[in-house]
């Protein structure tokens, strides 16, 4: 079976509406040239780190204008589609946060599966750059594997990248695909972007699926693009090459899941183990 996969990288706006009208006709244009399973980075609805502007500007996830206007075109278009994430409200009483949350949107343009990213940034760069995720957005509970017509989709989002059990435990689950869309960060992107999709592309025969944000956003911060799809073997199949909004396409034989994990069965290969002692 041959998926017609595309990646949407996007310039996200600070409001939904203008993000609706920026990342509308990169997908039509995937559509067009024939994907049939579209994919948008993280925070596609709304980049805003300023905080009282942010704090105006989340809604919940059916009042959420990018968030419903993409359920039309998927709808409109006959294509599923992955909101990468949408910044909504959380909808956990008592918790003011959002959920950074991830939507697989079907060709009918019904919400099929949703995801809460799991692991948050809460992290102080080298060069000073300093991020608590955490004080805005409520992480996760679960994992979560879907069904499609192409096979499993894993669905993680950005910092989840570095955590390759939860990957692993994608791919046991079923996934032959696993999605990561991103923001992230200039320096963190140029160091390990490339190399921890690799990785867990090769740790997993998987798929991966990494659409990204690139370049400088209204609210300041600045997003390292390379979009990319990696295949089950580790070859990098199409990359973004900069930061600008595009539209970046591959075919996927979804066979060649099968064909890495024969080569190579790790995925049947874990063995119990003593941890070793704390120091």
């Amino acid at each position: 079976m041959t998926l017609r996969v595309a990646l949407i990288q996007t310039r996200t706006p600070a409001t939904q509406e203008a993000a609706l009208e920026h990342v509308a006709p990169l997908i039509r244009q995937a559509a067009k040239d024939g994907a049939t399973l579209i994919l948008t980075p993280e925070g596609v609805n709304l980049l805003e780190q300023r905080r009282e502007r942010r704090e105006q500007a989340v809604t919940d996830q059916d009042a959420d204008a990018a968030v419903t206007g993409l359920r039309d075109l998927a709808r409109e278009l006959g294509v599923w589609l992955l909101i990468g994430s949408a910044i909504v409200k959380s909808g956990r009483e008592g918790d003011g946060r959002a959920a950074n949350r991830s939507l697989l949107i079907d060709d009918g343009g019904e919400i099929v599966a949703s995801y809460d990213k799991l692991h948050v940034f809460d992290v102080t760069l080298p060069d000073g750059e300093s991020w608590k995720e955490s004080s805005v957005i409520r992480p996760g509970d679960g994992a979560v594997v879907v069904t499609t017509p192409w096979g499993g989709l894993g669905m993680t989002v950005c910092y989840d990248v570095r955590f390759p059990h939860l990957y692993r435990q994608l791919a046991k689950a079923g996934a032959a695909m696993i999605a990561v869309p991103a923001a992230f960060t200039r320096p963190t992107g140029e160091a390990h972007w490339e190399t921890l999709l690799r990785a867990r592309a090769i740790e997993t025969g998987c798929f991966i699926l990494a659409p990204a944000q690139g370049g400088g956003h209204e609210d300041g911060r600045k997003t390292w693009g390379r979009s990319m799809i990696v295949g089950p073997w580790g070859e990098v199949m199409v990359r973004a090459e900069g930061d600008e909004p595009c539209v970046l396409m591959a075919d996927l034989d979804m066979e060649a899941v099968d064909r890495a994990r024969r080569a190579v069965p790790q995925l049947t290969h874990d063995r119990d183990f003593d941890p070793p002692p704390a120091h």
